[in-house]
């Protein structure tokens, strides 16, 4: 996999149970350091715990979580390092429950199989003031 022209990040975790949680606290911390200011952290953070806890019940020892961003999206992509079981239909139907996720997959490779969301981070409409 290839991503180019963009700001990209990678990121590596041991395969256990801590490595949703961290996979999203520094997902989210490279992600502010882009200054997306639009993008919904809690949609951003649940996706990012759905895909790592997937990748990590293929059995591998490692989990890589690889980020980019063009055009107010954001590409969440989670790496096991094992060849994977079939697609996850409830990941799937968690992740497309997001309010800011567009589309979401994976795919079976022969570096591992690879887990798959993009997020809408376009900055949301402010509310109007309240009248008095």
């Amino acid at each position: 996999m290839q991503i180019r022209n963009r700001q990209t990040a990678a990121l590596t975790f041991r395969a256990d149970e801590w490595a949703p949680a961290k996979a999203a606290t520094q997902a989210l911390a490279v992600v502010r350091g882009w200054s997306c200011s639009g993008v919904d952290e809690q949609d951003m953070e649940a996706a990012v715990r759905l895909l790592v806890t997937a990748a990590v019940r293929d059995g591998g020892r490692r989990v890589s979580v690889h980020l980019a961003d063009q055009a107010e999206k954001i590409l969440v992509v989670a790496l096991s390092h094992q060849p994977g079981a079939a697609p996850e239909g409830a990941v799937f139907a968690a992740l497309t429950a997001l309010a800011t996720v567009d589309s979401c997959g994976d795919d079976l490779a022969d570096d591992g199989r690879r887990l798959w969301a993009l997020l809408d981070a376009a900055p949301r409409p402010r509310r109007p003031p309240r009248a008095p």
